[in-house]
């Protein structure tokens, strides 16, 4: 392992533009569970219904019965060893942004900088008549009581992606092209099975990138393009590289 993390820490020290990928492995040491996985929330609200752009739409009261229990699932979650090593190899000059499909913003309370949001993010709410937007801790969720627009009185919508919109074009646009130009990707707590997301490593590889991935078991990534793999938690792992990065 030891070998490894030396081997990871010198293609970070090599690369000009190093960027990261990471998914909802990385926020699972902060106790949010992988929603996709076994008893994750997936399996209590078929997002297809609860989690559609049709459902909040029509039915905004069925799509916050989701949003209520996501809330509860993530309250109490803090940024750990993980989201902070990526923040520090911002710091020291490596990491040019994160790429995240998570909507936690724990990389921000980490204290990255450069972070591209794929499906948007929860802690903050719009709404979709008057466009105004706040933030969600501005309201007392834990009473179950549906925010509205102070404005307006429109029920209000998590800054989230839902099944059925478009990706942000600006994320689009930016994960693009640091795509083309980054000569190394980390990839953290993430298969890469969920596309657009996921052909971002793929992309980067194709143009020469070395990927680098830490996952806690090999994932299709590791079989088809990863050229160094750390295997285990992250929030172990990553800590390891950053501090033999610094001798």
């Amino acid at each position: 392992m030891q070998d490894t993390i030396l081997l990871a820490a010198e293609a970070i020290k090599k690369s000009k533009n190093l960027i990261s990928l990471t998914g909802a492995g990385i926020s699972v040491e902060s106790g949010i569970p992988d929603f996709r996985s076994a008893g994750g929330l997936w399996e209590k609200y078929d997002p297809a219904i609860y989690a559609s752009i049709e459902t909040f739409e029509n039915h905004p009261e069925k799509a916050w019965d989701m949003i209520f229990e996501m809330v509860e699932v993530t309250a109490d979650a803090d940024a750990n060893p993980a989201h902070k090593a990526l923040a520090e190899l911002e710091a020291m000059g490596y990491l040019k942004a994160v790429i995240t499909q998570n909507i936690d913003n724990l990389h921000q309370e980490g204290g990255s900088k450069e972070v591209i949001e794929y499906h948007g993010n929860a802690s903050r709410l719009t709404c979709q008549k008057c466009k105004s937007s706040y933030a969600a801790e501005d309201f007392d969720i834990s009473t179950r009581e549906i925010p509205r627009c102070k404005k307006c009185s429109r029920i209000l919508k998590p800054d989230v992606v839902f099944f059925g919109e478009m990706i942000p074009r600006d994320a689009l646009l930016q994960c693009d092209n640091l795509a083309q130009f980054t000569d190394a990707v980390i990839v953290v707590g993430t298969s890469a099975l969920v596309y657009p997301a996921a052909s971002i490593p793929y992309e980067a590889k194709e143009r020469g990138a070395t990927i680098i991935e830490f996952n806690i078991e090999k994932t299709g990534l590791t079989r088809q393009i990863t050229d160094i793999f750390i295997e285990g938690p992250a929030g172990t792992t990553l800590p390891q590289v950053v501090e033999a990065l610094k001798h």
